[in-house]
């Protein structure tokens, strides 16, 4: 996967029942639980500002309460819409309908950042990760999730010649349409390109088998997955890796004023109204929709 010339193509789950189709009632309380469990052994304890890159409906956002002040950015306006009516409207959260190629914030903004269940539908790694650097603060904290082509059950379907693709070379690969799954060095090797030092790896999601998911109870289950997490460390071949990652550019800890920069044209003055941002830089306009900043695309 190399990056590209052209404006990279963007899953959008506008309108979407991934809160329902996906999550609630689809038996994946497993898989949720073994990710937070992860989540907790990789977050720091706290600190100023976090950003949840791919927050989607808010699955894992009250995770973060070591936070003094956590913003949801995902591109889908109505699973934020879903976030807040679950979180509720207060200055700790803030709600942006945005693009992680080109996310609406002035540099150095965070001191801490997720992506969980968002990097597998990008088209461009390289940008994402360069841009989540960028809204980092020096030695910021970064936790991303990725899909693991070299998981077991995908090499052992390849050995039976019930795959085509082959999980242990290294490029990407594109299984549905904006869909991808990751080798671990491959990744790895991106996070560096973009300045990121890897200081822990976890393994998660063992025993996504759907077998062990309807015999054993997912607690139990959950708490399997977290023994053998640690597992990381030394081989990758769980569907689903964590990473804790640091970025070691200099410079102070956040800026002292700021925090959103204008997606067309960089600039950082704005005129605010109830209803709309205006770029003083550029001159377009951006919607704030019933508490929702709509960086999606300008007014103008």
């Amino acid at each position: 996967m190399t990056p590209t010339t052209e404006t990279p193509a963007i899953c959008d789950y506008e309108g979407s029942g991934y809160r329902t189709d996906f999550w609630e009632g689809q038996g994946r309380e497993y898989e949720d639980l073994a990710e937070r469990i992860a989540l907790r052994r990789l977050l720091p304890p706290g600190g100023r500002r976090l950003l949840e890159i791919g927050a989607g409906f808010g699955r894992l956002t009250e995770m973060y309460a070591g936070f003094e002040q956590v913003v949801l950015l995902d591109y889908s306006k109505s699973q934020l819409r879903q976030a807040q009516a679950h979180l509720g409207r207060s200055e700790r959260y803030i709600y942006v309908a945005g693009d992680f190629y080109n996310p609406p914030f002035v540099d150095s903004l965070f001191d801490g950042a997720t992506m969980i269940r968002t990097i597998h539908h990008a088209q461009d790694v390289p940008l994402v990760l360069r841009q989540a650097r960028r809204v980092l603060a020096p030695t910021g904290t970064f936790i991303l999730e990725f899909a693991n082509k070299r998981h077991l059950k995908a090499i052992l379907r390849y050995w039976l010649h019930r795959q085509p693709w082959n999980p242990f070379a290294l490029e990407p690969v594109e299984f549905v349409e904006l869909n991808f799954d990751f080798h671990p060095k491959w990744m790895a090797a991106r996070l560096h390109e973009a300045d990121f030092t890897i200081e822990r790896r976890l393994t998660v999601s063992h025993f996504r088998v759907s077998l062990l998911k309807r015999c054993i109870p997912a607690r139990l289950l959950a708490a399997a997955d977290g023994l053998v997490q640690w597992t990381g460390a030394w081989w990758q071949l769980s569907p689903s890796i964590f990473i804790r990652a640091r970025q070691g550019k200099s410079g102070p800890p956040l800026p002292a004023d700021g925090f959103f920069r204008c997606p067309r044209c960089g600039g950082r003055d704005w005129q605010y109204s109830e209803t709309m941002l205006a770029c003083k830089t550029c001159g377009a306009r951006w919607a704030i929709d019933d508490g929702i900043y709509d960086f999606k695309s300008p007014l103008d």
